[in-house]
């Protein structure tokens, strides 16, 4: 698989991304892929360091020619996001990616591919081995933990990087510009219950909300995709209003920045009510799936009856845990007043857990506004305050403000013209980029983002294009040629 994968134009890059994909990478285990860079740079005789936080910085001098011109960062994450099929043995912590070739595009075997942001990396690893691309000097920044926390673009102190231009290579469509993106905030609400016998004569089922698309929980939120966690709610929330229906334990959701795809609870109903309540059931599956029909074609909800579980959920906990998650948005709240299509602040209800007296939800808000962030914020920590939950804010990170006078994006702008014969879109868009992260201890750094064409980040669809890749690694090399004097 991966030599086919090798074979692809521009080889120099999908070499890399192979050696890339063969180092596991999760988020916050990042140890293995710093040595890994750390020896690649040492291969090349390149300075190289390591920070506080973990971040690696190469930097190579210019090629001949374009020593007067500004130094400029190249930069992309180093940790890929985990999510695998349910039917996909895989360990991310021992195994590398297992890639395939379809068509024009490369995917993975049942896991997400790890071209966010791994194509960017392999793009940079690409220029530094390169004895023939010219380019200005260059300092390569390879953060960590950019899917979990954005840690490694906040731990980076001022005055480390030298660069004047900032080029992030963490884009998914291959003709934008990004020039602004969302910062974000994590919600996560926790409150402890009490759990008491499950009622005599009742009935076990394990119910399983699966088959959803998933996807990147900012630049997939406007699609309107189904949400594990909701339609699981909405399940349980139906069962216990009409049927008296009780809840073991709730496990839904996996990543903050990845919509639901799965979900999985473990109730009890009275007997006397299973018929009815199989009947009712099934009614409300086949209204969700009708609902969802066109967005989520792959939606499938099953009930597999069981043994009845020894303890449920004490009756109070249970029914504030369904109205607060019911109350709570998920979704688009807000969309931009000044850019066209543009999502300013949404919400996704990323993971619960419910099991043996405690009970966590977490969430991730993000937004171009920081009132609205917060606003919104508030509103779900009220939602989950109301019902008796403690709610902790964390890992606030700021958005990126537009720059419409940036000397970078004119080049980058006009280069697209010229090679493509078609303007670019310049655009914000509503996924956390770590350019405003990266922008507070480095404000006069002029910054872009793009990057080749992805589809289905965050999922076990994800997917890069090889012709994109290709106009991409074309774009990025030009605008290195292009760079403006000092």
């Amino acid at each position: 698989m991966s030599l086919a994968v090798r074979n692809q134009e521009p080889k120099e890059v999908w070499n890399m991304f192979a050696n890339l994909n063969a180092v596991p990478r999760p988020s916050k285990k990042e140890e293995r892929v710093i040595q890994f860079m750390i020896d690649f740079a040492n291969q090349l005789n390149l300075e190289n360091f390591v920070d506080k936080v973990g971040n690696v910085i190469v930097r190579k001098p210019a090629t001949k020619g374009f020593e007067n011109r500004k130094t400029v960062v190249l930069q992309s994450h180093l940790d890929m996001v985990h999510q695998k099929n349910n039917a996909t043995v895989f360990d991310f912590d021992k195994e590398g990616i297992q890639m395939i070739v379809d068509g024009d595009w490369i995917k993975a075997d049942g896991t997400t591919l790890g071209a966010d942001n791994g194509l960017g990396v392999a793009s940079i690893m690409a220029i530094l081995a390169s004895k023939t691309i010219e380019h200005p000097n260059l300092e390569a920044l390879f953060t960590i933990d950019e899917e979990t926390g954005m840690t490694g673009a906040m731990g980076l102190e001022a005055g480390i990087l030298k660069g004047d231009i900032l080029l992030n290579l963490d884009t998914e469509e291959d003709d934008e510009i990004g020039m602004g993106c969302a910062g974000g905030i994590d919600i996560t609400a926790t409150r402890v219950y009490k759990e008491e016998a499950t009622p005599i004569a009742a009935t076990g089922y394990k119910i399983f909300v699966k088959g959803l698309n998933g996807g990147h929980s900012g630049m997939d939120i406007i699609k309107g995709l189904g949400n594990a966690n909701k339609i699981m709610n909405r399940l349980l929330f139906d069962g216990f209003t009409n049927f008296g229906l009780r809840i073991n334990e709730i496990n839904g959701g996996s990543l903050r920045n990845a919509i639901p795809r799965e979900s999985t609870a473990t109730v009890v109903v009275d007997k006397i009510s299973k018929e009815t309540f199989l009947l009712e059931t099934a009614t409300l599956i086949k209204t969700i799936q009708e609902e969802f029909k066109i967005l989520e074609p792959n939606l499938s909800i099953e009930l597999k009856e069981i043994s009845a579980p020894e303890k449920v959920m004490e009756l109070s906990a249970q029914e504030v845990l369904l109205k607060s998650i019911y109350a709570a948005l998920n979704g688009v709240y807000r969309m931009s007043a000044t850019i066209s299509n543009l999502v300013e602040t949404s919400n996704n209800i990323a993971r619960i857990i419910v099991k043996n007296g405690a009970i966590k939800i977490g969430c991730l808000t993000r937004s171009s506004s920081e009132t609205n962030k917060l606003d919104l914020a508030n509103s779900l920590r009220s939602s989950f305050e109301l019902a008796d939950f403690t709610v902790e804010f964390s890992g606030n990170y700021p958005g990126w403000q537009p720059n419409l006078d940036s000397e970078i994006l004119k080049i980058a702008a006009e280069l697209y013209e010229k090679l493509y014969g078609e303007k670019a879109k310049v655009e914000a868009c509503h996924a956390g980029l770590e350019c405003g992260i990266l922008g507070q201890n480095y404000p006069k750094m002029d910054m872009i983002s793009f990057g080749p064409t992805i589809r289905g980040a965050h999922s076990p669809d994800e997917r890069a294009s090889i012709s994109s890749t290709q106009k991409f690694w074309k774009f990025l090399l030009e605008i290195l040629k292009n760079t403006p004097k000092k």
